[in-house]
């Protein structure tokens, strides 16, 4: 499901589940996969087949871009291996949010869903990052547009888990993009995602180990979900120049301040003799709650603000849209 985008699209085309029009391509048919490429409408999405970590996904706006990167992804083995069979599909335009879904192979219940943002740049510019920074809940998944994920994709999925006999019991992450009100699949995950565990987790209610002990003793029949009505936003601090060449070593001040309602967690550091020190591109996430999203950024915005390291960099703006 994670390993193969090629299989986790004909395991939704199989059991009806919707998601954007596509077709896979491998060397054996390369040049009708060119052919595929000049005809179709712009933008077009390619995807190695493969994990590529984080890297396989491309969106082209432009015939010659799409071409020169089918090539670089077939011919020169631009992913490796990852690359060998790669997916074309159609850009889906509409706003993503997570869904994570827990099963113990039968049941299932839902978490609270996130939106996590991967630019680099305020309002969504720049390169892609691993994540810098999450919100939950999102504002515009109401109950009706849940409703609608759960009967039109959540259920289908676990259904054709046991339709198929994949004895599965964890996190089934579904990435959902809403066009128009509807929830489309954009890729399914077996794990939860970073920095969206660090508002989904804190606002699960339950005991977690209670939660995993019933999923692995296949009793989540009996579970019900209790989730913190209070929004929750983490912000995600990154060294110097990340998501490209980054420096290490940097003494990390301010970790003592506190505040009520917010949690540090780190991600890149290590301890250096009497000094916590930075040791990787993103380095800090701070999850805060109140009583809106724009609260919660702000919480974690100002704790932020108290903590220092050279070059440290974080976006101000996280849950811009629902301000």
């Amino acid at each position: 499901m994670e390993g193969s985008k090629a299989y986790a699209k004909a395991f939704m085309r199989r059991y009806k589940i919707p998601t954007a029009g596509y077709r896979e391509f491998t060397v054996a048919n390369y040049n009708e996969g060119v052919e595929y490429i000049r005809n179709h409408p712009l933008p077009i999405v390619l995807k190695a087949d493969g994990l590529a970590a984080g890297k396989g996904v491309i969106i082209c706006y432009n015939h010659v871009e799409a071409l020169a990167e089918f090539e670089l992804m077939i011919q020169m083995s631009k992913f490796g291996e990852a690359g060998k069979k790669v997916v074309i599909e159609e850009f889906l335009d509409g706003i993503e949010l997570s869904v994570f879904v827990l099963t113990d192979g039968i049941n299932y219940v839902v978490l609270p869903e996130a939106k996590d943002y991967k630019r680099i740049g305020l309002a969504d510019s720049g390169p892609n990052t691993g994540g810098m920074g999450a919100v939950s809940p999102v504002p515009f998944a109401d109950t009706a547009f849940l409703d609608k994920i759960k009967m039109r994709i959540v259920e289908p999925t676990i259904h054709g888990l046991q339709k198929e006999k994949l004895d599965y019991k964890g996190i089934v992450f579904i990435g959902i993009i809403n066009v128009k009100g509807d929830p489309l699949v954009i890729e399914y995950n077996c794990r939860l995602g970073d920095p969206e565990t660090e508002v989904i987790i804190p606002r699960i209610k339950n005991d977690l180990v209670e939660l995993l002990l019933a999923t692995a003793e296949q009793r989540l029949d009996d579970v019900t979900i209790e989730t913190e009505v209070l929004a929750a936003a983490t912000v995600m601090a990154v060294s110097g120049g990340y998501p490209n060449d980054h420096e290490t070593g940097k003494i990390i001040e301010g970790l003592g301040e506190t505040l009520e309602g917010s949690i540090v967690f780190h991600a890149g550091t290590k301890n250096d003799g009497d000094n916590v020190v930075t040791n990787g591109g993103r380095v800090l996430a701070v999850t805060s709650f109140g009583d809106t999203i724009q609260e919660a950024v702000e919480q974690s915005n100002y704790l932020l603000e108290q903590i220092y390291f050279d070059g440290i960099y974080f976006r101000e703006d996280i849950g811009f849209e629902f301000k």
